[in-house]
Order: C-alpha cells, then structure tokens, then sequence
C-alpha cells in the first residue's frame, strides 16, 4: 500500500480518522433527547442526510485512488453508518409531514442524485479524469457543508451569545480541518486538502466569536430586565388601586362609591409591553437548534 511509504501521511490519516469519529459522534445528545420524547420536535434531518451523501462521494471518490485513499474510505465507511443511524432514528420519531419530506430528500439526493454521478463518471470519463471529475464534485459539495456554521456565527454577533455555538464541537471541527488539510498535502491530494482550508478558517473564526462573546453582557438585555422588573412593579400598584379603597368620606354616605379602575387603553399598553420584553432566547432557540449539529 503507497500510504505506508509516506509516515507523515499515515499519521494525519489516523488522527483524521479519530477526530472525525468524534465529530460524528456530536450529534448523540440530540438523538438520546429525541429518543426519550419521541418526537424530533423542531429539529432537521437536512444535516444527517447531507452528511450521508458527503460520505457516499469521498468513498466513491478514494476508490478511483491507488492506496492512498485508504483512510479517506475507513472514516467515510464508518460515518456511513452512523448517519444512516442517526437518519433511521429521525425518520422513526418524525411526524408524518416531516418523515414524507425526509425521504423525498433521501431519495433525491442520496439515491438518484449518486446514481447519476455514478453513471456519468463511469460512462463518460477514464482514469486521472474521472478523479478530477470526482474530486470537483467533493470539493464544491465540501465547501457548501463548510459554509453552514455561517448561520451560527450570525445568530452569535446578532445576540451576543455563544449558547448554540458549543466551544468543544467548533475546536473539534477546527482540528479535524486542519488534520485532514496536512493530510492532503501530504499525499499532495488539492481535492483533499482545498476544502479543508475553508474548515479550518471558519472553525478558528468560530472560537474567536467564542472567546469575544462569552462574557459579554448587552447593555440592552440589562435594560429589558429593569423595564421588565418596573412594569410588573406598576402592575402590582395598578391592581393594589383597585382593591384598597380610599378614607370614607360624610358624603360618600349617600352616593355611589367610586371605582378605581385603570383604564382599559393602559391595561392594553401594560400587557402589550409585558409581551415585547420576552426573552429573545425562545425565538432564537428552535432556528439555530437545527445547527448545532454538525
């Protein structure tokens, strides 16, 4: 096997293919909550099954390789099976609609989608072609699975929390890039390490937003939690007014007694305030949950 002639190569493969065992492993915690609700409740299955099909091509793609693609097939192998866990689990806990939408995803992408590269490849292209051909195909597919932490990342600088970016998982995805870019390199493979590039770069701006936000506090957030604290304080004086009724007076013997009442316009505008000084978290917190799982 050529991999055994070049030692550097051999050992960014092995620890390529135990950091990245790690990050297929991230998704665990979320499959255990599904499990225990039975439900998938706000979480998607685009994730598991783009990650199905970047494994299918990277195997498809060290197969045209001679030897040295060995490790790329081991990991790839292994993520195979896992994502096809992790894709049975969400297809058995999914409603209906969301179950539907994931197999038509499943048969598009990962059925017809690889069968026509598979033919294209195999019919209209030959040796150091069909390698080019193939590792165009990994690299573009890469590169739009590099790119989706961006979302992260603006949810980040748009609340000033690192809640759904976990530190851990953005280190591991940082050293798995960087790993399997001196891997490439070193088997002087572009198609290998050139996404990866994009990996590393993305993952070491990931912990920079990291470290800058995590002990931030905004000054809005410590204005929303005093104006949340005197609205309930006004609405507490609001209903005391109501209920403690004033010093009875000689005249008051012979005419109606008055009601304090708020008038309905402030109670209106009381409650309208209340509602807008919710806590940003629970909106954010179904959109970016879907995400933190790569």
């Amino acid at each position: 096997m050529a991999l055994t002639h070049n030692v550097w190569a051999f050992v960014f493969g092995i620890m390529g293919n135990i950091i990245s065992f790690v990050v297929f492993l991230a998704p665990v915690p979320t499959f255990v909550r599904i499990c225990k609700k039975k439900s998938t409740e706000g979480f998607q299955s685009l994730p598991y099954v783009s990650a199905l099909f970047s494994a299918m091509l990277w195997i498809y793609y060290a197969m045209q390789k001679d030897g040295s693609g060995f490790l790329l097939i081991t990991i790839n192998a292994v993520g195979l099976v896992i994502e096809t866990i992790y894709i049975v689990l969400f297809v058995t806990y999914a409603n209906k609609k969301t179950r539907v939408s994931t197999l038509k995803v499943l048969g598009l992408l990962n059925f017809l989608g690889f069968a026509a590269i598979v033919l294209v490849c195999e019919l209209l292209t030959k040796g150091s072609t069909r390698e080019k051909v193939l590792g165009g195909i990994c690299v573009g597919f890469s590169v739009s699975v590099f790119a989706a932490p961006l979302s992260i990342m603006r949810v980040v600088v748009r609340t000033r929390s690192v809640e759904f970016m976990p530190f851990s998982l953005s280190l591991f995805l940082t050293i798995s890039a960087v790993t399997w870019l001196f891997y490439g390199l070193a088997i002087k493979d572009f198609y290998v390490a050139l996404p990866n590039v994009l990996g590393a770069f993305l993952g070491a701006v990931q912990m920079i937003l990291y470290i800058i936000f995590k002990y931030y506090k905004t000054p809005v957030a410590e204005k929303t939690d005093k104006s949340k604290a005197v609205s309930d304080h006004s609405i507490d004086i609001a209903k005391l007014t109501t209920v403690i009724p004033g010093p009875i007076s000689d005249s008051a013997v012979h005419q109606p007694p008055v009601i304090h009442n708020v008038p309905e316009t402030q109670i209106q505008v009381t409650e309208v305030k209340s509602q807008n000084i919710t806590d940003p978290k629970d909106q954010i917190n179904k959109d970016v949950e879907n995400q933190s799982q790569v």
